[in-house]
């Protein structure tokens, strides 16, 4: 039997102990201090992007490790720190980097000399939703971050749909291991076209971030590790499902302007490898190409040797990438084979962005967003396009040997069968590991193989969703092979939900679903179910976040847009507004004749100990009377 009155005893005693003194301060002159505490650590050191790996020093009397270093120049930064060996997030922040594999916190330096590109400023705000739509080339649910420049609810407002403003859609894709939400909480993609929009540097537009690896959705088959990165580029399932799944999505749900004159696709890494593909590949749907750090096939039929239909076709090519980027030599060498075959593009080339990482990805974000569908900017850019640089010999090339270095064979947790749910750990120093999670009266421990690797199988709430983490010799750890983390405010848990189980996305088939809001400004989530008409009024459901949740917590772990969807779509529930809202605005509306009758509901989330005790409270509110 489950027992839902632990409140995680061993985290909680680790974790709430910390103080304001253990968080990391950044510096006027650009240095940062780096703390974090823990009593039994024997060694910790950070890792991060702008100063590589450093030992912190413990003082002995309050068990905090310290370390101070930099000056940087301002900008964000992934960084971690390694406690006796193992790889842990900064639990006392709460940016953090979406990933199916590392775990990395983030670190804003500000300027000192005003606001840089992809800083929030007092300027009007995009609105960030997040789509689910059934896949037909996939077979399953895939989802999607959209971007909504500030204007577009405005217009909204208007009486006849007929009148109402239409924008062009921009594609990005992020890079190999990201997620669609990277080019949104590491890439700041919608702050960055925030601040062009307010300066009037920018044309208003949509931008939809794909899950670039929809691989991983997909169910291992027997004997195979499921979700390795993507590597293959045409006719394979992210390109299928972009143009037949996606896009049509898209444009059947958002005011869109559907011609290549208003649509682009670009990407980074990965990212940039897929946008190059399918938009070469389908120039009669796009005539925007952006690449981050990055290059494509030189084998496409139809492109490379017809350069004057090429150029016609393109308002803008574009290619960006760092003289340190690991992938420098590989993206030159395209830009160089461009040329000889005549098509045009523009280059931009960085030195001091440490290479391969988001800080270019920002840079050259913030480059190409203003000749976006705009095409005298886009004409002027290309017309001044400089040929590729002459190669050295000395540039590193992309390899299978650099690709399996960066991305080894990676360990499956949680595994799901119908023994029960599998979570597996490597590693080979520590003395004990134990599974922890809300679900359970108190830690299991966990049992070490001869590769270091420590693992469980827990037989019980296979159909549940839940939160979990390892303790290693007393430290909390997310799991690092689960791209599903929690977005808790302080340590952030894993998340284990079952594919099989009837409130996830994977199992649910082709039906409608709802879409998620999220209002940046008021620190808001509005959800709004299928099946609304114009008109109706529908039942509002209030959801209160827990004392350590954030605006995101009720959908992302709680799954109350994947519990309403099945229930709209089983005809057990009426279309429904979900909102983590106060809603005093509702509540103060008089009903009379006029006004259609609503009823607002509302579900407080520290009522229940567990995320699988609200969902149940969920469903029974949402249940027809």
């Amino acid at each position: 039997m489950m027992n839902y009155n632990r409140l995680f005893l061993t985290l909680c005693s680790f974790c709430f102990a910390m103080t304001a003194m253990a968080q990391t301060v950044c510096h006027a002159d650009g240095t940062v201090t780096f703390q974090y505490h823990n009593d039994s650590a024997k060694a910790v050191s950070v890792d991060v992007q702008f100063a590589g790996k450093h030992a912190m020093t413990k003082d002995a009397q309050t068990g905090l490790w310290t370390v101070t270093l930099g000056p940087a120049a301002p900008d964000m930064y992934p960084y971690h720190f390694e406690v006796d060996g193992v790889s842990i997030m900064d639990p006392q922040c709460n940016e953090y980097f979406p990933n199916e594999g590392f775990k990395n916190s983030l670190l804003d330096i500000k300027s000192q000399n005003g606001p840089l590109m992809h800083d929030i400023c007092d300027v009007p705000h995009c609105r960030v939703e997040y789509v689910s739509y059934y896949s037909k080339s996939l077979g399953a649910t895939n989802h999607a971050v959209v971007i909504l420049p500030p204007d577009y609810h405005q217009m909204g407002m208007q009486f006849n749909p007929a009148n109402l403003k239409k924008y062009p859609v921009f594609y990005l894709i992020s890079g190999t291991t990201d997620t669609e939400e990277v080019y949104y909480k590491v890439g700041r993609v919608n702050y960055i076209l925030d601040n062009l929009l307010a300066a009037k540097q920018a044309k208003d537009m949509i931008i939809v971030l794909p899950y670039g690896n929809p691989y991983k959705l997909k169910p291992a088959k027997a004997g195979e590790a499921s979700g390795q990165p993507a590597t293959r580029f045409g006719g394979d399932v992210f390109s299928q499902d972009l143009i037949n799944d996606l896009m049509p999505y898209i444009e059947k749900n958002y005011r869109t302007k559907n011609d290549r004159d208003h649509r682009a696709i670009g990407g980074f890494s990965r990212g940039g490898n897929q946008a190059l593909y399918n938009g070469l590949t389908n120039l009669d749907k796009f005539s925007y190409l952006c690449s981050y750090s990055s290059f494509t096939s030189t084998d496409i039929p139809d492109v490379y040797d017809q350069a004057d239909n090429t150029n016609q076709q393109l308002h803008l090519f574009w290619l960006g990438v760092g003289t340190d980027d690991f992938l420098y030599g590989n993206a030159r060498d395209y830009m160089e084979f461009l040329d000889k075959k005549g098509i045009r593009s523009v280059k931009e080339f960085t030195n001091d962005k440490y290479g391969h990482t988001w800080m270019n990805a920002k840079y050259f974000l913030a480059k190409t967003l203003p000749l976006l569908f705009n095409k005298k900017a886009a004409e002027e850019a290309m017309t001044h396009g400089q040929p590729a640089p002459a190669a050295t010999g000395k540039e590193q090339q992309f390899t299978p040997g650099v690709m399996a270095r960066l991305f080894p064979k990676p360990i499956i947790s949680p595994e799901y069968s119908d023994e029960g749910i599998t979570f597996r750990f490597k590693a080979p120093e520590a003395r004990q590991v134990t599974l922890d999670c809300e679900m359970l009266a108190e830690p299991m421990p966990m049992q070490r193989d001869s590769d270091g690797v420590w693992s469980i199988v827990v037989g019980d709430y296979l159909y549940d969703t839940f939160k979990y983490c390892f303790i290693v010799d007393g430290t909390p750890v997310a799991d690092p092979s689960n791209m599903y983390l929690s977005p808790d405010l302080g340590f952030k848990y894993s998340i284990a939900d079952n594919p099989a189980s009837p409130f996830n996305f994977a199992s649910m088939g082709d039906i409608e679903h709802g879409r998620i809001s999220y209002d940046l400004e008021r620190q808001e989530a509005w959800y709004t179910s299928p099946g609304m008409k114009f008109g109706e009024m529908p039942n509002f459901i209030q959801l209160i976040p827990g004392k350590d949740d954030t605006m995101e917590s009720w959908f992302t772990v709680g799954g109350a847009n994947a519990i309403a969807d099945r229930m709209v779509a089983d005809g057990k529930a009426k279309p429904c507004i979900l909102t983590t809202s106060g809603l005093e605005f509702m509540k103060n509306m008089p009903q009379n004749d006029q006004m259609p009758e609503f009823s607002i509901k509302t579900l407080r989330a520290d009522d229940y100990p567990t995320w699988s005790q609200r969902r149940r409270a969920l469903f029974r509110m949402l249940l027809k009377n």
